[in-house]
């Protein structure tokens, strides 16, 4: 995302939650959340265990109702009763365990579920043929090498797996593609890899919600941060006007840079 669009000129907001509350019987995991996501824009959610990012991001993708709120889309209200309503308004949802078949080829991981075929009643027969030939297509339009769409997934890296499962969640155009800490059990080289990614997809249009621990993470790939502080918004900035030490801070719920907490916190 440019630096001139997160300006005074900003873009329609692609995504709004407004209000966002999820009560579990007595214990109130989000409290009126807000959350913007603009046209091309990478944002990172930060937040310590229990502060309502994970919840928050259940909800944007269909897997949990929110109690109270409304969400707007592409300048609409929507309501998600389901992974599928998400999927269908183009908001796929990377889970940080990947969620992959790893008996399975790269091919058939990308379209599981949603294979290409001829549809018959209940039922799909698959086109191996063009599910090999699309999911080829579609690794090289995101610039991800792999020996062969047949390799199963068992066999790759774990960076490569993480690929993977994020060529699938852009397989059928999403918009908005959630990744929940999509490096943090990945080596050096291959968060390098991932960071990359991630930028492309920006530079291809799609929007991104990042939630990450990681620091370098956010302040490498990110245009705009916003920290959840007991199941609230806390604070949010343009990643250019702050620091690590500064976001360190709102993840343990105070404002202002504070060295001190810093170097506790690392």
């Amino acid at each position: 995302m440019s630096d001139d669009s997160m300006g005074d000129a900003r873009p329609t907001p692609l995504l709004e939650m407004r209000g966002i509350t999820k009560r579990f019987g007595a214990v109130t995991a989000l409290d009126h959340v807000d959350l913007l996501l603009y046209p091309g824009e990478v944002l990172g959610i930060v937040g310590d265990n229990g502060a309502g990012k994970s919840t928050l991001m259940k909800v944007l993708s269909g897997l949990h109702s929110a109690s109270d709120g409304e969400l707007h889309f592409d300048g609409r209200r929507v309501e998600l009763h389901s992974p599928k309503d998400a999927q269908d308004i183009g908001i796929e949802m990377v889970y940080q365990d990947l969620s992959l078949a790893g008996n399975l080829p790269i091919h058939e991981n990308i379209y599981l579920g949603r294979e290409p075929g001829k549809k018959r009643i209940g039922f799909t027969i698959v086109d191996h043929k063009l599910s090999r030939k699309m999911a080829m297509e579609h690794l090289d339009r995101l610039h991800i090498t792999v020996k062969s769409v047949d390799q199963k997934v068992e066999e790759l890296s774990g960076g490569q797996q993480q690929a993977v499962a994020i060529a699938r969640s852009t397989a059928f155009d999403a918009r908005v593609v959630i990744m929940d800490e999509p490096t943090a059990s990945l080596a050096i080289k291959e968060v390098g890899k991932v960071l990359d990614l991630i930028k492309r997809l920006r530079e291809n249009g799609t929007s991104v919600i990042l939630i990450s621990h990681r620091m370098d993470d956010v302040f490498f790939v990110c245009d705009r941060i916003m920290a959840l502080f007991h199941g609230r918004n806390f604070e949010e900035s343009a990643i250019r006007e702050t620091s690590r030490n500064e976001v360190i801070g709102w993840i343990m719920g105070t404002k202002g840079h504070t060295e001190a907490l810093a170097h506790d916190r690392l």
